[in-house]
């Protein structure tokens, strides 16, 4: 179950509403007007998604400072999102998307393979999506380190 077409730069973000750990619903349409980040990760709680919650909440000020919200996106169950942005005091909207529809539509739900066994998950993924709802720049198959740094830097120059 794989979306065969991966987004690239000036394709219009597929449409999203979705619970988050702030308590409201984002979607696409009430971020309509600013540009913001999107970012998919696999699994709450686990080391390497902590370390990219906390590496964006860490980014947070510098972030408000251009008006860019950071929206973190999983198919976790909210109550899991919930007690993973309390354990880590992350103050920007962690949203769930259970039924995955938001990760085919963006292209992230992927096969995977550990120690030789194939499942579907989600690949860790980031977009900058401009005021108009079309996407300005994607990260697919993120590496924690230097990504915050990098999403600065593409924000910085456009």
């Amino acid at each position: 179950m794989n979306t065969t077409h991966l987004l690239t730069p000036g394709d219009s973000a597929p449409h999203f509403s979705l619970p988050t750990s702030t308590g409201q619903t984002i979607s696409l349409s009430s971020l309509k007007g600013k540009s913001f980040v999107l970012y998919f990760y696999p699994k709450a709680n686990t080391s390497g998604c902590t370390k990219e919650a906390c590496a964006f909440e860490e980014a947070l000020p510098a972030f408000k400072t251009l008006n860019i919200p950071v929206i973190g996106v999983s198919r976790d169950p909210m109550k899991a999102i919930m007690q993973f942005a309390e354990k880590y005091n992350l103050t920007f909207p962690l949203a769930s998307d259970e039924e995955g529809k938001t990760c085919m539509d963006y292209g992230v739900w992927v096969e995977k393979s550990m120690y030789g066994r194939k499942y579907m998950g989600i690949e860790r993924s980031t977009f900058l999506i401009g005021p108009d709802g079309k996407i300005l720049q994607v990260w697919y198959k993120v590496k924690i380190p230097g990504h915050v740094e990098a999403v600065m830097k593409a924000l910085s120059g456009s």
